[in-house]
């Protein structure tokens, strides 16, 4: 059974940062391609970043600011959040997919394993 576990998140201020972590276990981690999505009061959850076949992909609105990166030797991958802004306050929630295509990488609904998600607040 593929369990994801993510850390990291908390209550920051904006221009800080923030380096998320989620673990996995039950899966032969380097096979999977990996992700993080949030999902803000009220609104849709959103693709921020994914790692798949060694090449990263990023949201525009994260772009320049957020950087995906993983760790096979202890399945884990992270997301380093800078400059953070009040619009990045979301639940974090890693994603893991072991075939998923290119191009639906920013569908939430094509990955099929989920953390619990954690929260980050960006507030001053």
């Amino acid at each position: 059974q593929v369990q994801l576990v993510e850390s990291g998140g908390g209550l920051v201020q904006p221009g800080d940062s923030l380096r998320l972590s989620c673990t996995a276990s039950g899966l032969i981690f380097s096979n999977y391609a990996m992700g993080w999505f949030r999902q803000a009061p009220g609104k849709e959850r959103e693709f921020v970043a994914a790692v798949r076949m060694g090449r990263t992909y990023y949201a525009d609105s994260v772009k320049e600011r957020f950087t995906i990166s993983r760790d096979n030797a202890k399945s884990t991958v992270h997301l380093q959040m800078n400059s953070l802004k009040p619009e990045d306050t979301a639940v974090y929630y890693c994603a893991a997919d072991r075939s998923l295509i290119l191009s639906t990488i920013r569908t939430a609904r094509q990955w099929n394993h989920w953390g619990q998600g954690t929260r980050v607040t960006v507030s001053s």
